[in-house]
Parts: C-alpha cells; structure tokens; sequence
C-alpha cells in the first residue's frame, strides 16, 4: 500500500462517507479505525473493497467490530516503529490521466515539466536509498519543496499528499542535453532538440526512470541500421515506444488483453503481432513478424513522443551483454561510442530496473520478463518462510528472490551473467534489496550447476546453510508457489537446458513434485551436441545430430536445403564427432528440438539471439493444420523416454517433398502437444489425478501451450504462469521455495525419487 496514495484515497473516503477515526500504515499493512452510523460504516466498508487506487493491491482485507469512542475528525496519523519494513516498498508507476493533463495545459504551472507525478504516479523502487520510503531516504533528497509543493504535499486532501518524488520547475530536478563528451549543450527546450535530432537520424540517450534508452526514429530504416551496428546486436528485436494507444495499434494487431496489458500501470513492453503496413523500418524487427511495443510511462517520454511526432526505437542503454546504464557518469563513458546526443537530468537513479516485457498467450497475459512496474512487489509463497532465504537464481535472464515471512520478492531483471560488469550489476541489487526488506537470509538457494556465477556467488556467501536445487523442479515449484500450491503436482518443464541430477543436460522432463522431492516420469530422447555449446548457437549442428540420430547415420543431406550452406569441411568434422562420439554431449532439451526443426525447415544456420529460431519455428506455423506425426514412448530402467525419430523421419520426407514449413512447423506443434498429453495421462495414471503445471521457457511458445490447453480433458487441471516468467526469470522464485521447505522438513537435500 506504501507509496501509491492509499491512506489519502482513505481519508478522502472517509470524508465523503462521514466517518471519523484514523489510518496509518504499520507492520500487518494499512490499519483504519472508524466510527460512525451503520449505514455509513457499511457503505465506507464497501468503497473501501470496490475501488482502491489504480497501483494498490489488497492481498487481504478483514473487518470487526470495535468499541465506540468520539471520533470528530478523520485523521491520517504517523505510521507505528517496526522492525518490519517490508510494507514500505512501492513500485515504480506510469504517469497517471491527471498528472498528463498538467503537463498538457499551458496555464498549468507544470505544463511541460518531465518530472512531474503525485501519488498515484512516478518513480518508487528506482528512487528509493533506504527505508521506510520517506523523501529523505530517497534520490530526491537534495531538491527542497518550494512553498507551493509543500502545500500540496502537507495537505491531505491533495492528490500529492506525501508524494515522496513531488516536485516542480522551481524546486525539482531540471533537464539538459549534453555531447558525448558529457559538455551541456546550451538549449531553452532540451526535449524539442533532442526530438529535432531524432528526426534527422541521430541517436540519443535518455534517461528514464529505471537507467538509459538508446532512441533513434523507428521509421529511419538507416538510423536503425546504425543503432544495431553501434550497440553490436545483430537481429534481436527492438522495443519501439508508440506516443498512445492508438499509435500502437498502428504498428501491431493488438487484441483486448494487449491493450489492457499496454494501458496498465507497470507500463511492460508487449510482444504483439506487427501490421503488414506498420509505419517502422523493416531493422526494428528483422525476419520477425512480431514487434515488442510499449507506451510512454513517465512525462519526459510523452513529451518526447509528441515532439517527436513519430514511433520511437526505445532499447536499453547498454552494448550487447552489459548491464543497463543508469547514472550519467556511467552513462556517459559506456554508451559515448553509440549515441550522439545525451537527454540527462539530475535526479539521481538509485536502482537500475530495466523494462519488463509482456505477453499474451493462450489467451492470458504472461509477463515474460519482470522488473519495472512489477519490481518489487511481493508475491504471496505457497508456504511460509521460517527463515529468510536467498534463492540465486540462473545463469541467463537472471533474477534472484528473497524469501520473508509469507512474502517471495523478485529483484530486477539482471540479464545473463556472463561478463563482470553484470556480475557486479547482481551483487549491488541483492545488497539493496536486502537493505529495503531489512533482513539477512540464513538459508542459500542455488542451482545444481557448477560453473554457474550465480551458483559460485551462492557458494561464496558466508552463510553455512545452502541448498543445491535442480533446475526443473525449480520451474515447477516457481509456478506452484506463484498459484499457492503445496503440491504434489505433475510438472511439465520444457527448457533449451538444466542441469541434471545424473550430470546431463535436461530439458524436456516430466516430474512429479513438491517443494521437497521430485520424481522423474519422463524425459526426451536426447540429442547430441556436435561441438557442445557451439552447436546452440550454429543451429545446424543440432539438425545433423538430430537426423543422423533418426536415419542412423544415413543422412540425406544432398536432399536437404539447410546443408547446402555449410562448409562441406564443417559438415564431415561435425558428422565425425557424432559417430566417434567425441564432444557431443546428450541434451534432453525440447528447446533443442525447437532448435534442430526450425533450423532444418527453415534453412537457418546460426541462432543470432537465444530462442530465435525457436521463436521463428513457432511463427511459421499454420494455425489451420491440424496434423500430426507418430511418436513412440520407450520404457526402461528409469524415466520413460519419448523417441521422436519416426516423427523426424516423416517430417524429414515430407520436407524433401516441397511441403511448406508452415505445415510441417503446425504438426510438429501438435505432435508435441499430444505427446506431452500423452505422459501427463501415464503419470496420471500412476500417480493420481493431480494438477499439471506448465513451466520453463519452452512454454513463452504461444502455439504450444494452446494446443497442450486446448486438448487437455475437462478433467485436468492444467495451471501455468502469469506474474512470474515461465523461463529462467522465475526460477529462484522456484528454488527459494523449495530450500525453505527442504531446510523446514529436516532435509539437508531435496529427495529424489527414482521411477524403475
């Protein structure tokens, strides 16, 4: 409730309804004693419940009668002294109608002020040093109120009331454009400027809320082009900010859950299908038909957008693989060599938080990637955590969470920890986010995998209590915590990779699990990486291993369209190591199959991105076709596993033969689908009629989940994410879990059950 206008929202209510008494903030969250007649009492009741502030949550609401006193007033009284702190962390907010009207009107005296917000808009998280967050613990403890934002901020029937980051052109923080050599560029309007330069092809960086864009003019095929040269990234889409809604829905088909995704306050960017005649360079997105598009959340971006007059490239200010600049020293140094113009301001970022991205899929929105706006709001645990737990997350799309009490909190999208700076990105965010929680974790969570830097940083910690979690059980136990659920469950964790208990490659497993032990059911056949880790990237490598697996080594590969681009050379050193089996190490991976498929079909030789191809697979399916290929279920000592080789055998013909990618990527969906169906039944069968959940980065597959959905009988309770990402994203929300449970239960390791 804490930062988004909740206890003047109840004052005012109270006033209209009559009632005296008070509120105050304390450690169970917002506490409100009233009096007044029944009828009143009863009305005021259900106002509260019916129409809370646009950024408040009310996990839980209770209500009893108490002795009458005299009440002649209704006051907001000071919060009560606590050692937990928790409640006092808000999120950061997109600016709200009544805050855009202000910076709108000319005789407003905020008009065209960029930092302008009230309570139930502006920066939160990003601003906040320490807590409880009160201005002075905030970056906007330097600017002292001018007489006429005191008022506001003192008054309790103002909009602005303890609006920690109010300000105005007299007191708040200004903006100026500066040259990449940090000099300011003397300048009456630095946001018409950097709009002018924009629209002749430069690129600026601004920055925002949570750290830096890179912007460039989304319809300058060659400004673009630049913008990918300079910041080294090859193919991966890029955001592009749209001025409103309806500009938007100029550049994507957006369906009713997408609007209300774009319209909501955490203001995510949503992966939508583009229009055919969308008003951007073809470079914004190459070879995709989707396009990642978001609205303006602060006032310095509307204003930008409405100088600008046209879409906008929005990017994170950072070269590919670095975390995301958020200071203007920094800034300056790392992003000098690929922006022309800076758009700076001196309120200070204390938190870097990158965009958070979104998703419909299967007809339910799914965040995809979680930080600003959802940052760092707590997400209620299945079961409650004893003791304070650091889980550490992965290696890629890094998150970690800090398990309290009932509480799980995700920090901020870290990325893929694969360089020192975002090494040193993720230490300093779980330094902060243990300040703001005020606690210190006794329990470590950390993935099975050794060379992991999240793992090596879990074992590096000085607490003596850690728990190793296997990757998938994590994915599983991530969506079960997100629903509430203690399990058991049966959990389908589709992934590129994880390690396994056995020391392999897992990926395509179906478990059986609670939060402290998981049973193996199923797995996927494996494929052999010819190269290891190069093979992920050069995806044809996967596409040979997968047919010399299908045709025991009599592969076609004259007949088939993909090989005809690789070095003849490259191609027998790969075929080589497969049949000595030398450096090809099993993946049981369904990413992988994702991979190998969509690069044999449709030609594609290296992944230029994590998931492209796979995302590409996906997108080319025919949503009309309903075929599907064979597959065959082998049993053994151990996991069932499921053998795809007839399928890939057909598929592989009816390649050869001329049918389209479309067709044989829409049975390859529904092979899959009825596949997956196929083990949850005989898990059902073995082991009850249990829940099944849906969960790893396979499942972000639009196509997939809706077939898995869709033709799941009526009597299986099919759950999967919403709030917290299905990939490695949500996977410490997964091992804090479990490492609270395991620690809880007298365990000093999860339990494996072995099916025979």
């Amino acid at each position: 409730m804490q930062g988004v206008g909740f206890r003047p929202w109840v004052y005012r209510l109270a006033g209209a309804h009559g009632i005296g008494g008070w509120v105050r903030n304390d450690a169970r969250g917002v506490t409100i004693e009233a009096f007044g007649p029944a009828p009143s009492l009863d009305a005021f009741v259900s106002a509260l419940q019916a129409s809370p502030p646009p950024a408040a949550r009310i996990a839980d609401f209770s209500c009893r009668a108490i002795d009458g006193q005299p009440a002649p007033a209704f006051l907001i009284v000071p919060s009560e002294p606590s050692a937990d702190r928790r409640v006092s962390i808000p999120a950061d907010l997109a600016t709200c109608p009544a805050c855009l009207r202000e910076i709108s009107d000319p005789a407003d005296r905020r008009y065209r002020y960029p930092f302008t917000n009230c309570t139930n808009c502006g920066p939160r998280f990003t601003i906040a040093v320490d807590i409880p967050y009160d201005r002075p613990n905030t970056t906007m403890a330097p600017f002292r109120m001018c007489p006429a934002c005191q008022s506001e901020y003192s008054s309790p029937s103002d909009r602005r009331f303890h609006a920690q980051p109010n300000a105005c052109p007299v007191c708040g923080p200004r903006l100026w454009l500066a040259s990449p050599d940090g000099g300011e560029l003397p300048s009456p309007d630095p946001i018409s400027a950097a709009a002018d330069a924009l629209g002749r092809g430069s690129i600026v960086a601004v920055k925002g809320l949570g750290g830096f864009h890179l912007a460039c003019d989304a319809t300058n095929p060659a400004a673009v082009t630049e913008l990918r040269l300079r910041k080294r990234r090859d193919e991966k889409p890029f955001a592009v900010m749209a001025a409103n809604l309806a500009a938007a829905e100029d550049i994507a088909d957006l369906d009713a859950d997408e609007r209300h995704l774009l319209l909501s306050v955490e203001r995510p960017i949503v992966l939508a299908r583009r229009r055919p005649s969308a008003p951007i360079a073809p470079a914004v997105a190459p070879g995709n038909p989707l396009v990642g598009v978001m609205l303006p959340y602060a006032p310095l971006h509307h204003l930008l957008l409405a100088a600008s007059g046209r879409p906008l490239v929005m990017t994170s200010g950072n070269l590919s693989e670095e975390p995301l600049a958020y200071r203007n020293d920094e800034a300056l140094a790392r992003l000098a060599g690929i922006a022309d113009l800076f758009l700076l301001h001196d309120r200070e970022i204390e938190t870097r938080c990158d965009d958070s991205v979104a998703r419909v899929i299967a007809g339910a929105p799914v965040v995809v990637r979680r930080s600003r706006g959802y940052v760092p709001r707590g997400i209620a645990a299945g079961e409650r955590f004893q003791e304070p737990v650091l889980a550490c997350g992965a290696l890629l799309k890094n998150t970690f969470c800090l398990g309290v009490d009932g509480t799980a909190y995700l920090g901020p999208h870290i990325g893929d920890l694969e360089n020192l700076e975002t090494y040193e990105a993720y230490e300093h965010a779980i330094e902060r986010m243990e300040r703001f929680l005020g606690t210190q974790p006794v329990v470590i969570a950390y993935d099975l995998h050794p060379d992991y830097l999240s793992t090596r940083y879990a074992l590096g910690r000085p607490e003596p209590l850690k728990v190793a979690v296997q990757h998938h059980h994590a994915h599983v136990c991530a969506a079960m915590a997100e629903h509430g659920m203690i399990g058991p469950v049966i959990g389908v964790a589709y992934d590129g990779t994880g390690l396994g208990t056995d020391g392999q490659a897992w990926g395509g497993e179906i478990l059986v699990a609670d939060y402290t032990r998981f049973a193996r059911v199923a797995t996927f056949r494996p494929i052999r990486l010819a190269g290891g880790d190069l093979a992920i990237r050069q995806v044809w490598r996967q596409a040979i291993a997968l047919l010399d697996d299908a045709f025991d080594g009599d592969v076609p590969t004259n007949r088939i369209a993909l090989f005809s681009t690789v070095a003849a050379r490259e191609l027998a050193v790969a075929r080589a190591m497969l049949a000595a089996g030398v450096n090809t190490p099993a993946a049981h991976g369904v990413g992988r199959y994702f991979d190998a498929v969509g690069a044999l079909a449709l030609g594609k030789t290296e992944s230029r991105y994590e998931g492209q191809v796979a995302l590409e697979w996906n997108l080319a399916a025919d949503p009309d076709e309903d075929g599907r290929y064979t597959f065959e279920v082998a049993e053994g000592p151990g996991p069932y596993e499921l053998d795809l080789r007839p399928a890939i055998r057909t598929l592989t013909g009816e390649l050869m033969a001329g049918v389209s990618a479309a067709v044989i990527s829409a049975r390859f969906h529904n092979t899959l689908a009825a596949a997956t169906l196929g083990l949850v039944e005989m898990a059902r069968r073995r082991f009850g009629d249990l829940p099944v959940v849906l969960s790893g980065g396979v499942f972000q597959n639009p196509l997939l989940v809706e077939r898995i959905v869709g033709e799941a009988g009526t009597g299986v309770r099919v759950v999967r994410h919403a709030l917290v990402p299905p990939g490695d994203g949500g996977l410490a929300l997964g091992q804090a879990v479990i490492a609270s449970a395991v620690v809880q239960a007298g365990q000093r390791n999860v339990v494996e059950d072995v099916c025979a």
